[in-house]
């Protein structure tokens, strides 16, 4: 009979986790592309999140980057060639980790540093804790290639900060620095970059002494504040990115990001 492989012992391609003393540390591992998403990122998300949410022996999960980059976002050269089905077929997948993260039943820490980005924001955006490296950068950028953010941005960022600061940053796309994210609600504190894991470990290690049942029934009882629509509104604006996938402005906003010019966009 043949071994079972458990999440832990899996070559993950676009990722790397280590687990010690209840405390799992996951990192996006795509150094050349900024740690951007890819599909395969997507569905190792999807395995890798279901074994920690239940992997008795994991009490807290720290979710970070490099020094460099949290996250980037989506990887415009694969994305930019979907269609409308690919969009929404690849949106859905990314919905299936997001509610594995934001379901997780034990606490979730984000320790972020450089960029994030598009996808890397709204990643950090479904941790319930947020600690930022003082070199931190948050963007939701989707609109100049347009889009919108379509992995939750729309939904999530509106009840972390005011509904005109969450349409500001979408409807222009600019990045705000760690200071911003905090005073905006975004991320509970600023450190420096070279002290970013050693805060995050000191709170997981904090919440690895508290009692892991009361923990989770907290955790569902005030995402349960956020209403119980969430993901209708999420799959609603799913329906509406992937829309935009058959338009000619998508194309354009890609296509003049990978070929770096400025986009001339028509209103196709």
């Amino acid at each position: 009979m043949s071994k079972t492989v458990t999440y832990l012992e899996k070559n993950y391609h676009t990722l790397r986790v280590e687990r010690k003393d209840g405390i799992a540390v996951v990192r996006f591992n795509r150094p050349e592309a900024m740690n951007a998403a890819n599909i395969e990122m997507s569905m190792e998300r999807v395995e890798l999140y279901a074994g920690l949410a239940y992997d008795p022996d994991v009490k807290v999960v720290i979710i970070t980057g490099n020094e460099t980059a949290y996250c980037a976002g989506g990887d415009l050269a694969a994305f930019s060639r979907f269609d409308q089905a690919e969009a929404k077929a690849f949106a859905m997948r990314g919905l299936d980790y997001q509610k594995l993260l934001m379901d997780m039943p034990k606490p979730t820490i984000a320790a972020v540093a450089g960029y994030a980005y598009g996808g890397g924001m709204e990643n950090v955006l479904l941790c319930d804790l947020r600690i930022a490296a003082e070199n931190a950068r948050f963007a939701l950028p989707e609109i100049k290639v347009g889009i919108f953010p379509g992995g939750g941005g729309t939904q999530r960022l509106v009840q972390n900060t005011s509904i005109c600061k969450a349409k500001e940053m979408i409807f222009f796309g600019e990045p705000i620095d760690a200071q911003e994210a905090y005073r905006m609600g975004i991320v509970n504190k600023v450190v420096p970059t070279g002290e970013l894991m050693d805060a995050a470990m000191d709170w997981a290690k904090r919440l690895c002494r508290r009692p892991p049942a009361a923990l989770r029934e907290a955790k569902k009882a005030v995402n349960a504040a956020w209403g119980s629509d969430i993901y209708a509104g999420m799959e609603r604006e799913i329906e509406a990115w992937s829309g935009l996938y058959g338009t000619a402005d998508q194309k354009e906003g890609m296509s003049a990001f990978l070929e770096k010019r400025r986009a001339n966009f028509t209103g196709g």
